[in-house]
């Protein structure tokens, strides 16, 4: 009988708030929660494993390797060859020599395939802590580390990349799959949450370190280091999505409208989530 009253008083009480009154309540009943989680990724950022795979990835970077014993050094990420520093945050965009726009992981496999000669026909989504797929995503959070604090200018000057950024808004919000999600469901809408997580609001710049602008990540759950790449093919997976394949034109394309919107965001990479 007391509990039924407690819930009969609840409800007097919100309807007494009316809707602005009760949305607050809910509001500041959240923030407790938020404020924990918050201080819980602070605390695991004192020590991101995500800072190996960058000393691994810079070895990888400066070790020559391949048929061609060469080493990465003379890649050309959009900057000239060898200019490391401000690239990740000016990507994707069109490469003259690919006559493609590439995002960082394909631009390291072409450096890969013309500087080292190493066959990256073995990269995929699947393979993601072993063999050349490891090694690309440790080169990857090698060399957006050296971009943190930088803001995304992620360039749309070349028609290849407006039709690139065109794909990837076209993507976001195509409902498909068995469960007919798209990335629009989770990331389209203010104030969702899951797992006791906010989701950003990705069809606008969501602001700094969030989305685009926090990956690569360690990831805590898993115990791994993932870049966008993929980020995103587990938001395929998530979706029930057929599988996309590692640096193709499905991921490039999304990661272009993600870029693009987020835009004078600051980098935080390489970050730690959940």
């Amino acid at each position: 009988m007391r509990k039924q009253i407690r819930i009969a008083a609840a409800l007097a009480a919100g309807v007494a708030l009316g809707v602005s009154g009760l949305a607050q309540a809910q509001a500041q009943a959240v923030d407790p929660v938020r404020a924990a989680i918050e201080a819980h990724r602070a605390m695991l950022a004192e020590g991101n494993p995500a800072d190996l795979y960058a000393m691994r990835g810079e070895e990888l970077w400066r070790t020559p390797r391949g048929p061609r014993n060469a080493s990465m050094e003379r890649c050309d990420l959009g900057k000239g060859p060898g200019v490391l520093a401000g690239a990740f945050v000016e990507l994707p965009r069109f490469f003259p020599d690919t006559g493609r726009v590439q995002d960082l992981e394909s631009r390291i496999l072409t450096c890969m395939e013309t500087l080292q000669g190493i066959d990256t026909s073995v990269v995929s989504m699947r393979n993601l802590m072993r063999g050349e797929t490891g090694n690309v995503g440790a080169m990857a959070t090698f060399v957006s580390s050296l971009s943190t604090g930088m803001r995304f200018r992620v360039p749309q000057t070349h028609q290849a990349e407006r039709t690139m950024y065109e794909a990837g808004q076209r993507i976001f919000f195509w409902r498909a799959g068995t469960h007919d999600f798209s990335c629009s469901t989770c990331h389209a809408v203010q104030g969702q949450r899951i797992r006791l997580q906010d989701l950003p609001v990705l069809a606008r710049n969501p602001g700094d370190g969030v989305g685009f602008a926090a990956w690569p990540a360690y990831r805590v759950s898993s115990g791994q280091m993932w870049s966008m790449q993929h980020r995103l093919q587990d938001c395929f997976r998530q979706m029930r999505w057929p599988e996309p394949q590692f640096a193709g034109d499905t991921v490039i394309a999304l990661s272009t409208f993600l870029g693009v919107r987020a835009n004078g965001s600051i980098s935080t990479v390489p970050s730690i989530r959940r």
